[in-house]
């Protein structure tokens, strides 16, 4: 399958396999013992919530639906049912650039209450970062960057799937540690609409 734009014809499975090797090499280059001290963070924590903005904010709502999953107590902040945070929660804040403000501003707030904050970027030296406790950190290119040396996606289209991926990760190995059916997971799946 081809996709014609112009002049020259561009192959679906060219795409394919950029997003693909792309997100392997990021995999690979990925701090995996900071991803397992996370996961105690998570699991050991009163309350998750998750905070981020655009397709970022849409990987990590998909991160707290399968936390969700596991019997955690998961909000998505901004959402009118979110309580307040506090002590012994913990904040999930994803940014790339690690400066979106209404990010910074959640993990300011979080820190006030003594609450954790893990954020998750391409920044380690973010204000975000400094904001953090733990800093899960996604060797991907920052959206403004387009000179392609990191990636050939648009944007933050690498970032955004590896938060995506990373989570899954994380949520497949909770799930294998929690000895939990599939069954059992199912009976929290949201059934109403």
């Amino acid at each position: 399958m081809s996709i014609i734009t112009g002049e020259t014809p561009t192959s679906v499975d060219v795409g394919r396999t950029v997003v693909m090797e792309e997100n392997q090499r990021l995999s690979a280059s990925t701090d995996h013992a900071s991803w397992d001290r996370a996961a105690l963070t998570i699991t050991s924590a009163r309350a998750i919530f998750v905070i981020g903005n655009g397709r970022t904010g849409l990987a990590l709502q998909m991160a707290a639906m399968r936390l969700m999953h596991l019997g955690l107590q998961v909000h998505v902040v901004g959402e009118v049912t979110a309580p307040a945070i506090g002590e012994g929660d913990v904040l999930i804040a994803g940014s790339g650039s690690g400066s979106t403000s209404s990010v910074v501003s959640a993990a300011d707030t979080a820190r006030a209450v003594r609450a954790s904050v893990i954020a998750v970027t391409t920044a380690p030296e973010s204000v975000l970062a400094q904001k953090a406790d733990q800093v899960l950190l996604l060797p991907a290119a920052d959206k403004q960057d387009h000179s392609g040396a990191i990636t050939r996606q648009y944007a933050g289209s690498l970032f955004e799937q590896a938060v995506l991926l990373s989570f899954d990760a994380l949520f497949h190995a909770l799930w294998h540690n929690a000895d939990q059916s599939a069954e059992r997971l199912w009976s929290r799946h949201a059934n109403l609409g």
